[in-house]
């Protein structure tokens, strides 16, 4: 009963938590003409910002104070890992185990405060240059552009509390979950839309029955690659413990087959997403200059350009994601330290290099597959014409996320049956 409690009071925590989220992302920042910016979201222009728009649940749209999403603290825990890669110091704190992570989460929480006010002010500042949006703002004097910078980053921040809250009280990690929940409001929206185009288009059902099967093979690919791991057998040696020697046994080390999972998707949206909107306002500052032009042009969401950015962007990032999240080294030292060994292969540093080669060889494997499933629903955007508003990182996100969280709800309930089984046997000890 307890259990069943212990999980009811967690999901109630976390479906309170996306509520209170969503009536956030209807809060408007004052002094801003929503009707414009509804319109500029129904034009064609609107098109780069598609995707900062679903990944805040809709929230730019609407001016609303969690218009940035948490976007900054995304991008300052990508710079904070890189730092720790240059300076020593930062390295040392993260191997310095609870307390080291406690003062590197400090400082990618003011590192986040800081992103957000440079955010929050180039949107304030730079969305009235945008084609159509000329009288978005009601009243241009300091009052306004302090108020809205100063909401836009006390909406993040606050983002950010309630996704580590989240983590803390609830279950999975809370900023996928945010993420999670703002992609999952727009599609209600998008699957109506995508009917009502495929109705006004007169699409052949042999055409539509092609496109769901291939969302159906892309959602089953993902379902199929998360769940799948490639399993290194370890080995352990015959020890004496008093005048008893215990036999060796064999075991598993397991290494997921995408090992960086869904964040070097949301790290490559959040690196691609403000440049491109940085291009747009440079854009309407320099008109007439033509190689701005075409540098602007590179970065829509339409031009090939984007979609290769993109990819090496992903790549570059499951690398980079894999190498910090898994050390080589200390798997291999802990293995030896435990008297584990993998068979034919002698402990320390020719353990290492193994478990690198294969880490290598499931990172590349696993970054080709996040890379097919980002673009498949682009180029089928492309080839097919497919009227899509959920692309591939959306659809990667929610599924991913999605299992995360059932492998949670999954590791709660055993953890506490186990709890449950140890006081009973201490019990009876007792007794």
């Amino acid at each position: 009963m307890s259990t069943l409690y212990n999980l009811q009071k967690r999901i109630l925590f976390v479906l309170i938590s996306i509520i209170i989220f969503r009536i956030g992302s209807f809060i408007p920042i004052p002094g801003i003409n929503i009707k414009v910016l509804e319109q500029f979201f129904l034009s064609k222009s609107a098109s780069l910002l598609s995707m900062f728009n679903i990944f805040s649940g809709g929230s730019l749209n609407r001016a609303s104070i969690f218009t940035l999403g948490v976007m900054p603290y995304i991008s300052a825990s990508i710079i904070m890992q890189l730092l720790t890669l240059i300076f020593s110091h930062l390295s040392h704190l993260k191997n310095d185990g609870a307390a080291g992570k406690k003062r590197l989460n400090q400082y990618t929480k003011y590192m986040t405060l800081f992103l957000s006010f440079i955010q929050s002010t180039s949107v304030i500042v730079g969305l009235p240059f945008l084609p159509g949006m000329e009288n978005i703002i009601v009243s241009t004097n300091f009052s306004f552009y302090a108020v809205s910078v100063i909401s836009l980053v006390a909406g993040t921040i606050f983002l950010m509390w309630l996704g580590e809250f989240i983590t803390e009280k609830g279950l999975g990690n809370g900023i996928s979950l945010i993420i999670f929940s703002g992609i999952i409001s727009h599609l209600p929206s998008s699957f109506i839309q995508t009917l009502s185009l495929m109705k006004s288009r007169n699409f052949h059902f042999l055409h539509i029955l092609l496109i769901f099967l291939v969302m159906f093979f892309v959602i089953f690919m993902v379902v199929f690659i998360e769940s799948s791991q490639r399993r290194i057998v370890v080995c352990y040696a015959r020890r004496q413990h008093g005048r008893r020697m215990h036999s060796s046994y064999n075991s598993y080390l397991p290494l997921k087959l995408n090992m960086a999972g869904v964040t070097p998707v949301i790290f490559s949206s959040s690196l691609i997403l403000f440049p491109s909107i940085i291009m747009t306002y440079c854009h309407h500052f320099f008109n007439d200059w033509i190689y701005l032009e075409k540098i602007f042009n590179f970065f829509e969401c339409n031009y090939g350009i984007y979609l290769l950015i993109n990819a090496l962007l992903i790549i570059f990032f499951c690398f980079f994601y894999t190498n910090v999240m898994f050390n080589v080294s200390d798997t291999a030292i802990n293995l030896k330290k435990s008297g584990a060994f993998l068979p034919g292969i002698r402990p320390g540093i020719r353990t290492a290099e193994y478990i690198q080669a294969i880490v290598f060889k499931l990172t590349i494997v696993g970054s080709i597959y996040t890379v097919l499933i980002c673009l498949v629903p682009d180029l089928m955007h492309f080839l097919l014409e497919a009227p899509f508003y959920f692309g591939g990182t959306s659809l990667l996100i929610v599924v991913v996320v999605l299992m995360e969280f059932i492998t949670h709800v999954q590791t709660l309930m055993m953890s506490t049956q186990y709890r449950q089984v140890l006081k009973k046997s201490n019990l009876y000890l007792k007794n």
